[in-house]
């Protein structure tokens, strides 16, 4: 079974004011964070998404087995950068959609996805935290043209609520943690 990865890495990071994808977290920055434990879940291909500071970010994948595309409309939002990425990649079973920001998500949670979606064979396999199903999530190859369909401002997790029936869930202690702002910025050192 042959499962892809996107990982998003254009945004430009307004709210923070200097590019998240290049902050340092445990010693590695997001964007390589994010890209390895993609790599480490067995996915493959792995497709980063890139946009602003793009030459930047795909400076910090030097040496990964990924494949960068660039996103032209960045500005215009994450759904853009959605499409960009999945029709990026060849035929797949499966595309595992994550986020560079989300600093709970590892090697062995993406695996977890991969082998619910293995095991179960559901269209959606979801990350579960703080009472809601978001990204990183896992979506069969059907579901792809409603991903490549979303407005340019619409994240995955449009597609995760559209019919609860078709999603299992797989929990992440902490998944909301991301970093949007300095004050999340300050929690990286802590």
């Amino acid at each position: 079974m042959r499962v892809g990865a996107v990982v998003l890495a254009a945004g430009g990071s307004s709210r923070l004011g200097r590019p998240k994808q290049l902050l340092v977290h445990e010693g590695r920055t997001l964007v390589r964070r994010a890209a390895e434990a993609a790599v480490a879940a067995g996915c493959e291909p792995v497709v980063v998404v890139l946009g602003a500071h793009g030459e930047a970010v795909a400076a910090e994948l030097s040496g990964l087995p990924v494949r960068t595309v660039d996103n032209p409309e960045w500005q215009l939002g994450m759904g853009r950068s959605l499409r960009v990425g999945v029709r990026a990649l060849p035929e797949v079973e499966a595309v595992l959609v994550l986020l560079c920001d989300q600093l709970r998500v590892d090697a062995a949670h993406l695996r977890a996805l991969v082998d619910t979606f293995a095991r179960t064979h559901a269209p959606i396999v979801a990350s579960g935290y703080e009472g809601a199903r978001g990204v990183p999530a896992l979506f069969s190859r059907a579901l792809l043209p409603e991903l490549e369909a979303l407005e340019a401002d619409q994240g995955a997790r449009k597609v995760i609520v559209r019919d609860a029936s078709r999603v299992v869930e797989v929990p992440l202690p902490g998944g909301g943690e991301d970093v949007d702002t300095a004050a999340d910025l300050s929690r990286l050192s802590t």
